[in-house]
């Protein structure tokens, strides 16, 4: 099993965000979180990366305990959402090869080159950050994402702010990568369409 959530709950003061929810995902498998905004859907994933303590429960991810082994499990997963940033006076390509360096990949270039062509971002690669439109930034996001190889990708409404055509690219990207490499995907969404296909 990739991942293991047993009752996970997390209150803030009297409200609880997240209430005993349980759930598996197998290596290869694709999980959805649907529901609108303010469900819990975000802060099951900030759960799931150990940034948010949960109130109650278990996670254990690689069949370890998140809670004693984050560091290792965070080695091997990686997260995308529409609401992260990133440095905003860097190019796109800078701040793919400061995630590259801080994540210790080698042959950074081509590797670069890689997911900048995966996601069509040539035409934007030299472009400053704080330049680039919404639907650029979550290509940005995305690629970050995918670019230390994750056994483990969660996901946040990536494909909120994109056009339709490039948002279905993504999709078929997402699938590709799950049949050829056996990655797993927790994909939260509060579009039943889209949830439905992936």
């Amino acid at each position: 099993m990739s991942i293991q959530v047993q009752h996970i709950t997390k209150r803030f003061g009297n409200f609880p965000a997240v209430d005993g929810i349980s759930f598996s995902i197998k290596p290869g498998e694709i999980l959805g979180l649907l529901g609108p905004n303010g469900a819990g859907k975000t802060t099951t994933i900030q759960m799931l990366l150990g940034v948010v303590t949960p109130t109650a429960g278990s996670i254990r991810i690689f069949g370890m305990d998140l809670a004693t082994h984050r560091e290792a499990i965070l080695q091997r997963v990686n997260f995308s959402s529409t609401y992260i940033s990133m440095p905003q006076s860097l190019t796109v390509e800078e701040n793919l090869w400061v995630v590259a360096r801080l994540y210790g990949l080698p042959d950074i270039p081509r590797r670069v080159d890689e997911i900048v062509k995966k996601l069509e971002m040539e035409e934007f690669r030299t472009k400053v950050t704080r330049k680039l439109s919404s639907g650029q930034m979550t290509r940005v996001t995305l690629a970050k994402a995918f670019l230390t190889e994750p056994k483990i990708l969660f996901l946040d409404e990536p494909t909120a702010s994109l056009d339709p055509d490039i948002a279905e690219k993504i999709r078929v990207l997402l699938k590709e990568e799950r049949r050829s490499s056996g990655l797993s995907i927790l994909y939260t969404s509060h579009n039943m369409r889209e949830m439905e296909e992936m």
